[in-house]
């Protein structure tokens, strides 16, 4: 009798395959999201550095310290430095970075950025991206998860219906004729 069962084992195998496909870019969208925010360029207090800024990336300053410090930085050019909207952090390996800034600059350009602190301790800075940057990096993710297992499960019911359904006709066909 046509189509033969075993044709509904590969469209629920299609829907094992989408579901993985989803789990796995939803986690690699997060991890790559979460790794792209920490500062991938870092300086010490009172150091200058030369920093590439996009302005797609929204960039911004990060801060590790043990203690609590008073910051001053400033940056070239027409860039323009401001407090963010929220206290964000930011953990990279062992170490917690406090966003401190974020850098509103017109275009795409190397720029010169200075930070210093008043008080002696051990500061590092480092320029990285928003964390409303990751979003879009997570909103990808999210939808792979969902859509993709959504997808393999339609064509998997689809696929079981259309078998049963001819069968049944088959079936019927048969017992008429016969």
């Amino acid at each position: 009798m046509k189509p033969r069962l075993w044709w509904i084992a590969p469209a629920w195998g299609v829907f094992l395959i989408c579901t993985v496909a989803g789990v796995v870019l939803f986690g690699t969208g997060l991890v790559n999201s979460v790794n792209s925010l920490a500062p991938t360029k870092t300086f010490a207090s009172g150091e200058t550095v030369t920093v590439p800024i996009d302005p797609a990336n929204k960039p911004a300053v990060y801060l590790s310290s043990d203690t609590a410090v008073h910051f001053e930085c400033q940056i070239s050019g027409e860039a323009k430095l401001a407090r963010p909207a929220a206290r964000q952090t930011v953990t990279s390996g062992s170490i917690v970075w406090e966003q401190i800034l974020v850098i509103n600059a017109p275009s795409k350009a190397d720029y010169q950025l200075t930070c210093t602190t008043q008080e002696e301790a051990d500061v590092r800075y480092g320029v990285g991206r928003e964390l409303a940057a990751a979003a879009t990096g997570l909103a990808g993710g999210t939808a792979a998860l969902f859509l993709l297992p959504a997808a393999g499960l339609l064509i998997a019911v689809v696929a079981t219906v259309v078998v049963l359904v001819r069968r049944s006709g088959a079936r019927k066909r048969l017992a008429v004729g016969g």
